[in-house]
């Protein structure tokens, strides 16, 4: 089955009671036990319900995955794979990450003695020198965020393998269309569905998923004793729009790439950051592990004043938080994506004043691009 079909066929994606065509809303928190002492598969929506099952059926299968496990937002899912976590483990974790799981680090787990060590994602010899005694899991995030750092996922989880590590994969920039962690060696894959996955700007979620039994029961203990759980009208918005991730994600990537080009050439822009770009030192790595570049992009400014003119002159694109979405999105990861991390962390990881990142839409590519040029001659 070719990855478009899978989309669509790879799982259920009608009613089996009725033939209808959507999965229905299970709008419900409690369901009737005929038998109190048998097993029933939905007993309270805390703890599963049929519309959101489906759900995690759905990424699962996209994913290569046996078991999803769907949340109220990434960070929830985030969270509660973090907290696999022991107190006095350590983790490993790229450079270059979103700031909300830098917060996740650093305000959470750090109260509970969890140790973490940022390490160059693009070098795979670093993962390997920070190993420690008490080292149990490894966080790669690629593309990263937002600087589109490319980590040799292969290499990594062989060496998490060798050292008896978990090993975790935020892929959220590229999507199971683009890229599939767990038939790389990931045991863990974790999205943001509120982006690509449901990719209409109108769902907070998140997803995970595994072939592990045993880490898919921990993960789904956390998801319901901390109470994060995806809402049954948010499940059945991200699995309407999953219907279209083939058609959404081919031509948003399409028009990423021509818009990457085009500010790579442009003289007013240092530097564009786009795995599609054959000056990006991760080209080669993306290339041998997924089917696509993605359709988020970064590049700088001069500074900060510029970033504020361009933004004033632009169009079409939304300046907003968040990415995936139909529609083109323009981002301040200073003070949005990453607004929480100290200012000298973010110089330390290239998150400069002048950067902005941009989550391409399904435009027409030649709109997107004239805009950014009206509105580059402004500054």
């Amino acid at each position: 089955m070719k990855k478009d079909t899978k989309v669509l066929h790879s799982y259920e994606m009608k009613d089996k009671l009725t033939g209808a065509a959507s999965i229905p809303k299970y709008q419900v928190s409690t369901f009737h036990q005929e038998n109190i002492l048998a097993n029933q598969e939905f007993v309270y929506s805390r703890f599963g319900n049929p519309t959101i099952s489906s759900v995690e059926k759905a990424v699962a299968s996209l994913e290569n995955g046996k078991y999803g496990i769907a949340f109220s937002s990434g960070v929830a899912a985030i969270s509660s794979v973090l907290l696999l976590l022991s107190s006095g483990d350590h983790i490993i974790m790229c450079n270059d990450i979103y700031g909300g799981t830098y917060a996740i680090v650093k305000d959470i787990l750090e109260k509970f003695s969890i140790e973490v060590s940022f390490v160059d994602e693009e070098d795979s010899s670093a993962w390997e020198k920070e190993i420690r005694e008490n080292t149990k899991m490894i966080y790669i995030e690629t593309p990263s965020n937002p600087l589109l750092k490319i980590t040799d996922i292969k290499r990594v989880c062989e060496i998490a393998k060798q050292n008896e590590l978990i090993s975790i994969c935020d892929n959220t920039f590229m999507t199971p269309y683009f890229q599939n962690p767990l038939d790389l060696g990931v045991d863990v894959v974790i999205h943001s569905a509120t982006k690509f996955l449901n990719g209409h700007s109108d769902v907070v979620a998140g997803l995970v998923v595994t072939n592990n039994r045993a880490l898919q029961e921990r993960i789904k203990s956390q998801q319901v004793n901390l109470g994060g759980i995806l809402g049954v009208e948010d499940g059945w918005l991200l699995m309407r729009g999953l219907k279209t991730l083939a058609v959404r994600i081919e031509k948003s990537e399409l028009n990423a790439k021509k818009i990457a080009k085009y500010l790579a050439n442009h003289p007013k822009i240092p530097k564009v950051h786009h795995p599609s770009l054959k000056s990006h030192i991760g080209r080669e790595v993306q290339l041998n592990q997924a089917s696509g570049f993605g359709s988020v992009l970064s590049f700088e400014l001069k500074n900060q004043e510029q970033v504020l003119q361009l933004f004033n002159a632009i169009n079409y694109p939304l300046v907003a938080v968040s990415l995936g979405g139909v529609e083109s999105i323009l981002s301040y990861p200073w003070s949005m994506s990453h607004g929480g991390m100290p200012s000298s962390e973010k110089q330390n990881r290239g998150i400069t004043k002048g950067l902005i990142r941009l989550s391409v839409g399904i435009e027409n590519a030649q709109d997107l691009i004239q805009d950014l040029d009206q509105a580059l001659k402004t500054i």
